[in-house]
Protein backbone atom coordinates (compact mmCIF):
# COMPACT_ATOMS: atom_id res chain seq x y z
CA UNK A 1 0.00 0.00 0.00
CA UNK A 2 1.21 3.17 -0.91
CA UNK A 3 1.78 5.71 2.24
CA UNK A 4 1.50 9.65 1.92
CA UNK A 5 3.36 11.86 4.35
CA UNK A 6 4.70 15.12 4.78
CA UNK A 7 6.75 17.19 7.65
CA UNK A 8 5.10 19.08 10.06
CA UNK A 9 7.30 22.23 8.26
CA UNK A 10 6.08 21.31 4.71
CA UNK A 11 2.48 20.94 6.14
CA UNK A 12 2.14 24.01 7.88
CA UNK A 13 3.30 26.02 4.76
CA UNK A 14 0.89 24.45 2.58
CA UNK A 15 -1.81 24.77 5.15
CA UNK A 16 -1.51 28.45 5.74
CA UNK A 17 -2.81 29.43 2.17
CA UNK A 18 -6.12 28.14 3.31
CA UNK A 19 -6.44 28.13 7.27
CA UNK A 20 -6.47 30.22 10.39
CA UNK A 21 -3.04 31.10 11.10
CA UNK A 22 -0.97 28.47 12.78
CA UNK A 23 0.36 28.36 15.85
CA UNK A 24 4.16 26.56 16.95
CA UNK A 25 3.11 22.62 17.10
CA UNK A 26 4.91 20.46 19.54
CA UNK A 27 8.20 18.52 19.31
CA UNK A 28 5.85 15.66 18.28
CA UNK A 29 6.24 13.42 15.52
CA UNK A 30 3.13 12.84 14.60
CA UNK A 31 3.27 11.70 10.86
CA UNK A 32 5.59 8.87 12.31
CA UNK A 33 2.17 7.82 14.50
CA UNK A 34 -0.45 8.03 11.82
CA UNK A 35 1.63 5.72 8.94
CA UNK A 36 2.74 3.53 12.06
CA UNK A 37 -1.25 3.16 12.52
CA UNK A 38 -2.33 3.15 8.80
CA UNK A 39 0.32 -0.05 8.54
CA UNK A 40 -0.60 -1.57 11.72
CA UNK A 41 -4.57 -1.28 10.93
CA UNK A 42 -4.66 -1.75 7.32
CA UNK A 43 -6.19 1.29 6.88
CA UNK A 44 -5.73 2.76 3.86
CA UNK A 45 -6.32 6.39 4.06
CA UNK A 46 -6.81 9.08 6.92
CA UNK A 47 -6.83 12.87 7.62
CA UNK A 48 -5.90 14.32 11.30
CA UNK A 49 -7.14 17.63 12.42
CA UNK A 50 -5.41 18.96 15.32
CA UNK A 51 -6.68 22.93 16.83
CA UNK A 52 -5.22 24.04 20.25
CA UNK A 53 -6.16 27.75 21.73
CA UNK A 54 -8.03 29.13 18.32
CA UNK A 55 -5.12 27.62 16.03
CA UNK A 56 -4.64 25.22 14.12
CA UNK A 57 -2.00 22.73 15.17
CA UNK A 58 -2.34 20.21 12.20
CA UNK A 59 -4.84 19.47 9.28
CA UNK A 60 -2.97 16.82 7.18
CA UNK A 61 -3.98 13.91 5.07
CA UNK A 62 -2.03 10.52 4.73
CA UNK A 63 -2.05 7.56 2.65
CA UNK A 64 -4.41 7.12 -0.29
CA UNK A 65 -7.82 7.93 -1.12
CA UNK A 66 -8.58 4.47 -2.79
CA UNK A 67 -6.64 1.31 -2.34
CA UNK A 68 -5.26 1.01 -6.39
CA UNK A 69 -5.01 4.51 -7.01
CA UNK A 70 -1.60 6.55 -6.02
CA UNK A 71 -3.66 9.92 -5.15
CA UNK A 72 -2.90 10.73 -1.56
CA UNK A 73 -5.34 12.17 0.53
CA UNK A 74 -4.91 15.54 1.49
CA UNK A 75 -6.51 18.48 3.95
CA UNK A 76 -9.60 19.04 1.61
CA UNK A 77 -10.12 15.07 1.06
CA UNK A 78 -13.32 14.51 1.73
CA UNK A 79 -14.60 11.78 4.20
CA UNK A 80 -18.11 10.38 5.56
CA UNK A 81 -18.51 11.26 9.19
CA UNK A 82 -21.38 9.14 9.67
CA UNK A 83 -22.80 10.15 13.02
CA UNK A 84 -20.54 13.03 13.97
CA UNK A 85 -23.26 14.65 11.96
CA UNK A 86 -25.42 14.75 15.27
CA UNK A 87 -23.21 17.89 16.86
CA UNK A 88 -24.31 19.43 13.40
CA UNK A 89 -28.18 18.85 14.22
CA UNK A 90 -27.84 19.63 17.59
CA UNK A 91 -26.08 22.72 16.87
CA UNK A 92 -28.71 23.69 14.32
CA UNK A 93 -31.10 23.42 16.99
CA UNK A 94 -29.55 25.30 19.43
CA UNK A 95 -29.62 28.06 16.79
CA UNK A 96 -33.16 27.98 16.53
CA UNK A 97 -33.56 28.14 20.33
CA UNK A 98 -31.13 31.05 20.04
CA UNK A 99 -33.62 32.43 17.72
CA UNK A 100 -36.43 32.03 20.00
CA UNK A 101 -38.43 29.74 17.54
CA UNK A 102 -38.08 26.46 19.20
CA UNK A 103 -37.10 25.35 23.26
CA UNK A 104 -35.18 22.15 23.90
CA UNK A 105 -38.72 21.33 26.09
CA UNK A 106 -41.18 21.52 23.66
CA UNK A 107 -42.87 18.81 22.70
CA UNK A 108 -41.72 17.60 19.52
CA UNK A 109 -45.76 17.03 18.00
CA UNK A 110 -45.60 21.51 18.51
CA UNK A 111 -43.34 21.46 15.37
CA UNK A 112 -44.13 17.79 13.89
CA UNK A 113 -47.55 16.74 14.81
CA UNK A 114 -47.85 13.81 13.16
CA UNK A 115 -44.92 12.87 15.31
CA UNK A 116 -46.23 9.33 16.93
CA UNK A 117 -44.22 6.86 19.02
CA UNK A 118 -45.18 3.08 19.84
CA UNK A 119 -46.65 4.44 23.11
CA UNK A 120 -49.34 7.21 23.14
CA UNK A 121 -47.54 8.81 26.18
CA UNK A 122 -44.20 8.67 24.76
CA UNK A 123 -45.47 10.76 22.09
CA UNK A 124 -47.10 13.31 24.08
CA UNK A 125 -44.11 13.85 26.39
CA UNK A 126 -41.11 13.26 24.05
CA UNK A 127 -39.42 16.44 23.74
CA UNK A 128 -36.80 18.36 21.26
CA UNK A 129 -34.12 17.56 24.01
CA UNK A 130 -35.62 14.22 24.01
CA UNK A 131 -34.66 13.69 20.78
CA UNK A 132 -31.02 13.85 20.92
CA UNK A 133 -30.23 12.11 24.46
CA UNK A 134 -30.59 8.57 23.85
CA UNK A 135 -33.45 8.02 26.32
CA UNK A 136 -36.12 7.30 24.62
CA UNK A 137 -36.69 3.80 26.00
CA UNK A 138 -35.65 2.68 22.11
CA UNK A 139 -33.60 -0.50 22.16
CA UNK A 140 -29.99 -0.07 20.50
CA UNK A 141 -30.14 0.94 17.13
CA UNK A 142 -33.57 0.42 16.92
CA UNK A 143 -34.91 0.53 13.52
CA UNK A 144 -32.06 1.25 12.15
CA UNK A 145 -32.65 -1.59 9.48
CA UNK A 146 -34.89 1.17 7.83
CA UNK A 147 -31.98 3.12 6.13
CA UNK A 148 -29.01 0.83 6.93
CA UNK A 149 -27.52 0.01 4.64
CA UNK A 150 -29.21 1.90 1.60
CA UNK A 151 -32.97 1.53 1.68
CA UNK A 152 -35.89 3.03 -0.77
CA UNK A 153 -37.72 4.58 2.57
CA UNK A 154 -38.15 8.13 2.49
CA UNK A 155 -37.42 10.35 5.24
CA UNK A 156 -41.21 10.72 5.68
CA UNK A 157 -41.62 6.93 6.02
CA UNK A 158 -38.85 6.51 7.94
CA UNK A 159 -40.66 8.90 10.58
CA UNK A 160 -44.02 7.27 10.06
CA UNK A 161 -42.91 3.57 10.91
CA UNK A 162 -41.44 5.23 14.20
CA UNK A 163 -44.84 4.25 15.99
CA UNK A 164 -44.15 0.19 15.33
CA UNK A 165 -40.94 0.46 16.91
CA UNK A 166 -41.34 -1.10 20.18
CA UNK A 167 -39.73 0.11 23.02
CA UNK A 168 -36.91 -1.70 25.00
CA UNK A 169 -37.23 0.09 28.42
CA UNK A 170 -39.46 2.45 29.79
CA UNK A 171 -38.97 6.45 28.73
CA UNK A 172 -36.20 8.41 29.71
CA UNK A 173 -35.07 5.22 32.18
CA UNK A 174 -31.60 4.41 30.60
CA UNK A 175 -29.02 5.30 27.56
CA UNK A 176 -29.56 3.48 24.31
CA UNK A 177 -28.02 4.85 21.57
CA UNK A 178 -30.17 5.23 18.24
CA UNK A 179 -30.22 7.24 15.18
CA UNK A 180 -34.12 7.46 13.88
CA UNK A 181 -34.62 10.43 16.36
CA UNK A 182 -31.92 12.35 15.05
CA UNK A 183 -33.85 11.51 11.63
CA UNK A 184 -36.81 13.75 13.44
CA UNK A 185 -34.68 16.51 15.12
CA UNK A 186 -33.47 16.83 11.41
CA UNK A 187 -37.10 16.88 10.06
CA UNK A 188 -37.64 19.58 12.35
CA UNK A 189 -34.83 21.67 11.70
CA UNK A 190 -35.85 21.54 7.66
CA UNK A 191 -39.82 22.22 8.90
CA UNK A 192 -38.55 25.12 10.50
CA UNK A 193 -36.25 26.35 8.05
CA UNK A 194 -38.61 25.78 5.38
CA UNK A 195 -35.83 23.79 3.35
CA UNK A 196 -34.59 20.37 3.24
CA UNK A 197 -31.76 19.80 6.31
CA UNK A 198 -28.53 19.47 3.71
CA UNK A 199 -29.43 23.20 2.86
CA UNK A 200 -30.29 24.57 6.20
CA UNK A 201 -26.93 22.96 7.47
CA UNK A 202 -25.13 25.19 5.05
CA UNK A 203 -26.95 28.28 5.25
CA UNK A 204 -26.66 28.61 9.17
CA UNK A 205 -23.20 26.36 9.49
CA UNK A 206 -20.85 26.01 6.97
CA UNK A 207 -21.63 29.25 4.89
CA UNK A 208 -20.06 31.03 8.19
CA UNK A 209 -17.77 29.07 9.04
CA UNK A 210 -15.84 28.77 5.42
CA UNK A 211 -16.47 25.11 5.24
CA UNK A 212 -16.65 25.17 1.88
CA UNK A 213 -15.55 21.94 0.73
CA UNK A 214 -18.29 20.32 3.29
CA UNK A 215 -21.16 18.55 1.88
CA UNK A 216 -24.16 17.43 3.25
CA UNK A 217 -25.02 14.16 1.41
CA UNK A 218 -23.10 11.25 -0.07
CA UNK A 219 -24.02 12.30 -3.68
CA UNK A 220 -22.82 15.65 -3.13
CA UNK A 221 -20.09 14.36 -2.10
CA UNK A 222 -19.62 12.15 -5.26
CA UNK A 223 -19.72 14.57 -7.33
CA UNK A 224 -16.48 16.30 -6.57
CA UNK A 225 -12.91 15.37 -7.50
CA UNK A 226 -11.40 15.33 -4.12
CA UNK A 227 -12.79 12.50 -1.83
CA UNK A 228 -12.10 9.06 -0.58
CA UNK A 229 -13.54 5.71 -1.33
CA UNK A 230 -15.03 3.70 1.27
CA UNK A 231 -12.66 0.75 2.73
CA UNK A 232 -14.42 -2.41 4.47
CA UNK A 233 -12.72 -5.96 5.47
CA UNK A 234 -13.35 -8.84 3.16
CA UNK A 235 -11.80 -12.05 4.33
CA UNK A 236 -9.54 -9.79 7.52
CA UNK A 237 -8.04 -7.83 4.10
CA UNK A 238 -9.21 -3.82 3.28
CA UNK A 239 -11.11 -4.01 -0.21
CA UNK A 240 -13.05 -0.91 -1.78
CA UNK A 241 -16.37 -0.88 -1.49
CA UNK A 242 -19.19 1.10 -2.96
CA UNK A 243 -20.73 3.89 -1.13
CA UNK A 244 -23.64 3.75 0.76
CA UNK A 245 -25.88 6.24 -0.04
CA UNK A 246 -27.83 7.09 3.51
CA UNK A 247 -30.26 10.78 1.43
CA UNK A 248 -32.84 9.64 4.08
CA UNK A 249 -31.49 9.89 7.47
CA UNK A 250 -29.13 13.28 6.94
CA UNK A 251 -30.12 14.92 10.50
CA UNK A 252 -28.32 11.71 11.90
CA UNK A 253 -25.16 11.05 9.37
CA UNK A 254 -25.66 13.68 6.75
CA UNK A 255 -22.25 15.30 6.76
CA UNK A 256 -19.14 14.58 4.66
CA UNK A 257 -15.80 16.78 5.40
CA UNK A 258 -12.20 17.12 5.32
CA UNK A 259 -9.42 17.84 7.61
CA UNK A 260 -9.37 21.80 6.94
CA UNK A 261 -12.80 21.90 7.64
CA UNK A 262 -13.63 20.21 10.53
CA UNK A 263 -10.73 22.07 12.13
CA UNK A 264 -12.92 25.32 11.31
CA UNK A 265 -15.51 23.17 13.53
CA UNK A 266 -13.75 22.49 16.24
CA UNK A 267 -12.19 25.93 16.96
CA UNK A 268 -15.64 27.52 16.67
CA UNK A 269 -17.02 24.87 19.24
CA UNK A 270 -13.99 25.56 21.62
CA UNK A 271 -14.01 29.49 20.88
CA UNK A 272 -17.23 29.83 22.62
CA UNK A 273 -19.30 29.29 19.71
CA UNK A 274 -17.41 32.59 18.06
CA UNK A 275 -16.35 32.78 14.16
CA UNK A 276 -13.03 34.39 13.26
CA UNK A 277 -14.49 37.51 13.31
CA UNK A 278 -16.06 37.66 16.62
CA UNK A 279 -19.99 36.46 15.42
CA UNK A 280 -21.41 34.63 17.92
CA UNK A 281 -22.57 31.58 15.75
CA UNK A 282 -24.15 30.15 18.38
CA UNK A 283 -24.69 31.20 22.14
CA UNK A 284 -22.62 30.33 25.03
CA UNK A 285 -25.58 29.22 27.00
CA UNK A 286 -27.11 27.00 24.01
CA UNK A 287 -22.74 25.70 23.73
CA UNK A 288 -23.24 24.92 26.92
CA UNK A 289 -26.32 22.59 26.84
CA UNK A 290 -24.79 20.41 24.38
CA UNK A 291 -22.10 20.00 26.63
CA UNK A 292 -24.14 19.80 29.64
CA UNK A 293 -24.63 16.36 31.09
CA UNK A 294 -28.44 15.30 30.08
CA UNK A 295 -28.06 11.11 30.39
CA UNK A 296 -25.80 9.01 32.25
CA UNK A 297 -23.75 6.26 30.71
CA UNK A 298 -22.54 3.25 32.02
CA UNK A 299 -18.74 2.92 32.71
CA UNK A 300 -17.60 -0.46 31.24
CA UNK A 301 -14.14 -1.93 32.44
CA UNK A 302 -11.59 -2.17 29.88
CA UNK A 303 -9.28 -4.76 29.32
CA UNK A 304 -6.17 -4.46 31.78
CA UNK A 305 -3.70 -3.10 29.26
CA UNK A 306 -6.58 -0.02 28.65
CA UNK A 307 -7.13 0.82 32.18
CA UNK A 308 -6.22 4.24 32.07
CA UNK A 309 -8.98 5.26 29.61
CA UNK A 310 -11.64 4.16 32.28
CA UNK A 311 -13.50 7.18 32.55
CA UNK A 312 -14.72 8.79 35.83
CA UNK A 313 -18.03 9.82 34.62
CA UNK A 314 -19.43 8.91 30.91
CA UNK A 315 -22.70 10.83 29.99
CA UNK A 316 -24.38 11.94 26.74
CA UNK A 317 -24.90 15.77 25.89
CA UNK A 318 -27.15 17.13 23.04
CA UNK A 319 -25.00 15.40 19.84
CA UNK A 320 -21.63 14.73 21.95
CA UNK A 321 -20.19 11.78 24.57
CA UNK A 322 -18.88 13.27 27.74
CA UNK A 323 -16.40 11.39 29.67
CA UNK A 324 -12.92 12.61 31.23
CA UNK A 325 -9.69 11.75 30.81
CA UNK A 326 -6.67 12.86 33.54
CA UNK A 327 -8.93 15.66 35.14
CA UNK A 328 -10.13 16.89 31.95
CA UNK A 329 -13.48 16.88 30.78
CA UNK A 330 -14.42 15.86 27.58
CA UNK A 331 -16.72 16.04 24.28
CA UNK A 332 -16.40 13.70 21.49
CA UNK A 333 -18.44 11.92 19.17
CA UNK A 334 -17.84 9.03 17.06
CA UNK A 335 -18.68 7.94 13.61
CA UNK A 336 -19.25 4.50 11.60
CA UNK A 337 -20.63 4.18 7.71
CA UNK A 338 -19.72 1.18 5.78
CA UNK A 339 -16.44 1.62 4.87
CA UNK A 340 -15.77 5.05 7.18
CA UNK A 341 -15.00 5.69 10.92
CA UNK A 342 -14.21 9.23 12.27
CA UNK A 343 -14.08 10.45 15.79
CA UNK A 344 -13.76 14.38 16.81
CA UNK A 345 -12.59 15.06 20.30
CA UNK A 346 -12.60 17.82 21.94
CA UNK A 347 -11.11 19.04 25.64
CA UNK A 348 -13.01 22.62 26.31
CA UNK A 349 -10.58 23.38 29.27
CA UNK A 350 -7.70 23.15 27.24
CA UNK A 351 -8.94 24.61 23.78
CA UNK A 352 -7.61 21.27 22.49
CA UNK A 353 -9.29 19.76 19.39
CA UNK A 354 -8.72 16.24 17.40
CA UNK A 355 -10.42 15.06 14.88
CA UNK A 356 -9.75 11.52 12.83
CA UNK A 357 -11.35 10.64 9.86
CA UNK A 358 -10.53 7.12 7.85
CA UNK A 359 -11.61 5.36 4.87
CA UNK A 360 -11.72 2.08 7.01
CA UNK A 361 -13.87 0.28 9.63
CA UNK A 362 -11.19 0.32 12.36
CA UNK A 363 -12.03 2.20 15.77
CA UNK A 364 -8.41 0.92 17.12
CA UNK A 365 -6.48 2.59 14.28
CA UNK A 366 -8.22 6.14 15.91
CA UNK A 367 -8.59 5.30 19.43
CA UNK A 368 -4.77 4.88 19.68
CA UNK A 369 -4.01 7.96 18.08
CA UNK A 370 -6.25 10.04 19.77
CA UNK A 371 -5.10 8.78 22.96
CA UNK A 372 -1.30 9.17 21.57
CA UNK A 373 -2.09 12.82 21.06
CA UNK A 374 -4.23 13.85 23.39
CA UNK A 375 -0.97 12.13 25.93
CA UNK A 376 1.37 14.99 24.19
CA UNK A 377 -0.60 18.00 24.57
CA UNK A 378 -2.12 17.28 28.43
CA UNK A 379 1.53 16.77 28.91
CA UNK A 380 1.23 13.21 30.72
CA UNK A 381 3.60 9.98 30.42
CA UNK A 382 2.96 8.84 26.92
CA UNK A 383 2.31 4.99 26.27
CA UNK A 384 2.38 3.28 23.56
CA UNK A 385 -1.03 3.51 22.49
CA UNK A 386 -0.87 1.94 18.97
CA UNK A 387 0.78 -1.60 20.56
CA UNK A 388 -1.45 -1.69 23.18
CA UNK A 389 -4.71 -1.29 20.59
CA UNK A 390 -3.52 -4.45 17.94
CA UNK A 391 -2.39 -6.92 20.63
CA UNK A 392 -5.79 -5.70 22.03
CA UNK A 393 -8.05 -6.04 18.67
CA UNK A 394 -6.11 -9.68 17.58
CA UNK A 395 -7.13 -11.00 21.08
CA UNK A 396 -10.55 -9.47 20.49
CA UNK A 397 -10.83 -11.34 17.15
CA UNK A 398 -9.45 -14.19 18.08
CA UNK A 399 -11.66 -14.97 20.95
CA UNK A 400 -14.62 -14.24 18.09
CA UNK A 401 -13.72 -16.94 16.31
CA UNK A 402 -13.07 -19.31 18.55
CA UNK A 403 -16.73 -18.54 19.89
CA UNK A 404 -18.03 -19.23 16.38
CA UNK A 405 -16.79 -22.18 15.54
CA UNK A 406 -17.50 -23.86 18.91
CA UNK A 407 -21.22 -22.43 17.86
CA UNK A 408 -20.71 -24.63 15.06
CA UNK A 409 -19.13 -27.60 16.48
CA UNK A 410 -22.07 -27.49 18.98
CA UNK A 411 -24.97 -27.68 16.43
CA UNK A 412 -26.81 -30.81 15.70
CA UNK A 413 -25.03 -31.06 11.89
CA UNK A 414 -26.89 -34.03 11.25
CA UNK A 415 -30.29 -32.43 11.68
CA UNK A 416 -33.25 -31.89 9.04
CA UNK A 417 -35.40 -28.92 8.36
CA UNK A 418 -38.90 -29.66 9.78
CA UNK A 419 -40.92 -29.00 6.53
CA UNK A 420 -39.48 -29.46 2.50
CA UNK A 421 -37.38 -26.37 1.66
CA UNK A 422 -40.19 -24.74 -1.07
CA UNK A 423 -42.20 -24.47 2.42
CA UNK A 424 -40.45 -21.94 4.04
CA UNK A 425 -40.62 -19.81 0.71
CA UNK A 426 -42.81 -17.06 1.04
CA UNK A 427 -43.64 -13.24 1.67
CA UNK A 428 -42.69 -12.75 5.27
CA UNK A 429 -43.86 -9.31 7.43
CA UNK A 430 -42.51 -6.92 10.10
CA UNK A 431 -44.62 -4.61 11.83
CA UNK A 432 -41.98 -1.58 11.34
CA UNK A 433 -39.73 -2.83 8.51
CA UNK A 434 -42.40 -4.51 6.21
CA UNK A 435 -41.65 -7.53 3.86
CA UNK A 436 -39.13 -10.14 2.85
CA UNK A 437 -39.57 -13.03 0.85
CA UNK A 438 -37.51 -16.06 0.55
CA UNK A 439 -37.73 -18.17 -2.90
CA UNK A 440 -35.77 -20.88 -4.94
CA UNK A 441 -33.71 -18.82 -7.40
CA UNK A 442 -31.13 -20.93 -9.31
CA UNK A 443 -31.64 -24.09 -7.46
CA UNK A 444 -30.78 -21.48 -4.03
CA UNK A 445 -32.98 -20.57 -1.57
CA UNK A 446 -32.51 -16.60 -1.41
CA UNK A 447 -33.71 -14.19 0.98
CA UNK A 448 -34.63 -10.72 -0.21
CA UNK A 449 -35.14 -7.27 1.83
CA UNK A 450 -37.33 -5.93 -0.13
CA UNK A 451 -36.77 -2.41 0.65
CA UNK A 452 -32.90 -2.61 0.96
CA UNK A 453 -31.28 -4.10 -2.46
CA UNK A 454 -28.17 -4.79 -0.77
CA UNK A 455 -30.13 -7.20 2.02
CA UNK A 456 -29.66 -10.29 -0.42
CA UNK A 457 -28.39 -13.11 0.39
CA UNK A 458 -28.69 -17.25 -0.20
CA UNK A 459 -30.05 -19.91 3.03
CA UNK A 460 -27.67 -21.93 4.08
CA UNK A 461 -29.08 -24.55 6.27
CA UNK A 462 -27.59 -24.42 9.90
CA UNK A 463 -29.52 -27.16 12.15
CA UNK A 464 -33.35 -28.12 12.79
CA UNK A 465 -34.75 -24.92 11.59
CA UNK A 466 -32.57 -22.12 11.79
CA UNK A 467 -30.74 -21.26 8.41
CA UNK A 468 -27.86 -18.72 8.26
CA UNK A 469 -28.70 -16.37 5.85
CA UNK A 470 -25.02 -15.43 3.49
CA UNK A 471 -25.36 -11.51 2.18
CA UNK A 472 -24.02 -10.93 -1.29
CA UNK A 473 -22.52 -8.06 0.15
CA UNK A 474 -19.63 -9.90 1.96
CA UNK A 475 -18.19 -6.97 3.47
CA UNK A 476 -21.29 -6.18 5.91
CA UNK A 477 -19.54 -8.60 8.68
CA UNK A 478 -23.08 -9.54 9.04
CA UNK A 479 -24.74 -13.21 8.80
CA UNK A 480 -27.51 -14.09 10.25
CA UNK A 481 -29.26 -16.46 11.76
CA UNK A 482 -33.07 -17.26 10.34
CA UNK A 483 -35.01 -19.20 12.69
CA UNK A 484 -38.11 -20.35 11.89
CA UNK A 485 -41.46 -21.56 14.96
CA UNK A 486 -44.05 -23.89 13.40
CA UNK A 487 -47.18 -24.11 14.70
CA UNK A 488 -49.04 -27.51 15.55
CA UNK A 489 -50.73 -28.24 12.05
CA UNK A 490 -46.99 -27.25 10.92
CA UNK A 491 -47.68 -24.51 9.26
CA UNK A 492 -44.79 -21.21 10.14
CA UNK A 493 -45.85 -18.86 12.77
CA UNK A 494 -42.83 -16.56 12.69
CA UNK A 495 -39.40 -16.04 11.56
CA UNK A 496 -36.69 -14.32 13.61
CA UNK A 497 -33.39 -13.66 13.27
CA UNK A 498 -30.05 -13.05 15.20
CA UNK A 499 -26.83 -11.78 13.73
CA UNK A 500 -24.15 -14.32 13.76
CA UNK A 501 -20.80 -12.42 14.78
CA UNK A 502 -20.65 -10.53 17.91
CA UNK A 503 -18.37 -8.10 15.44
CA UNK A 504 -21.46 -6.81 13.36
CA UNK A 505 -22.41 -3.84 13.15
CA UNK A 506 -25.58 -2.84 15.95
CA UNK A 507 -27.45 -0.97 13.57
CA UNK A 508 -28.05 -4.45 11.85
CA UNK A 509 -31.10 -4.87 14.20
CA UNK A 510 -32.23 -8.21 13.15
CA UNK A 511 -33.11 -9.23 16.69
CA UNK A 512 -36.04 -6.54 16.83
CA UNK A 513 -37.37 -7.91 13.93
CA UNK A 514 -40.20 -10.31 13.98
CA UNK A 515 -41.80 -11.64 10.56
CA UNK A 516 -44.80 -13.72 10.17
CA UNK A 517 -46.01 -15.27 6.87
CA UNK A 518 -48.06 -13.07 4.49
CA UNK A 519 -51.27 -14.83 4.15
CA UNK A 520 -52.54 -14.56 0.83
CA UNK A 521 -55.90 -12.77 -0.27
CA UNK A 522 -58.92 -15.01 -0.50
CA UNK A 523 -60.10 -15.59 -3.70
CA UNK A 524 -63.51 -13.81 -4.33
CA UNK A 525 -64.44 -17.00 -6.27
CA UNK A 526 -66.90 -19.68 -5.18
CA UNK A 527 -66.33 -22.73 -5.01
CA UNK A 528 -68.20 -25.20 -6.74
Amino acid sequence: MLKFSRTFAAALLVLAVSVPALAAAPAYNLDADVNLALKTFDVPGMAIAIVKDGKVIAANGYGVRKLGDPTPVDGKTLFEVASNSKAFTAAALAMLVDEGKLAWDDPVTKHLPDFQMFDSYVTGAMTVRDLLTHRSGLGLGAGDLLWWPTTSFSTDEIIARLRYVKPATSFRNSYAYDNLLYIVAGKIIAAKAGKPWGAAIQEGILAPLAMNGTKTSVAEMLATSDYSAPHSKINDKAAVVKPMLVENAVGAVGINTNAEDIARWMAMLLGGGKLENGTQLISAKQLGELWSEQTPMRIREPKPALAATKPNFAAYGLGFNLRDYKGRKIAMHGGALQGFYSTVLMVPEEKLGIAILTNAENSPAMASLYWRILDQYLDVPASDWIKLYADQEAVAHKEELERQGKEVGARKAKSTPSLPLASYDGEYEDPWYGKVTIGAEGGKHIMRFTRTPDLTGELEHFQHDTFIVRWKERNFNADAYVTFALNPDASIERMKMAPVSMETDFSYDFRDLNFTPVKPPKSDKVAK
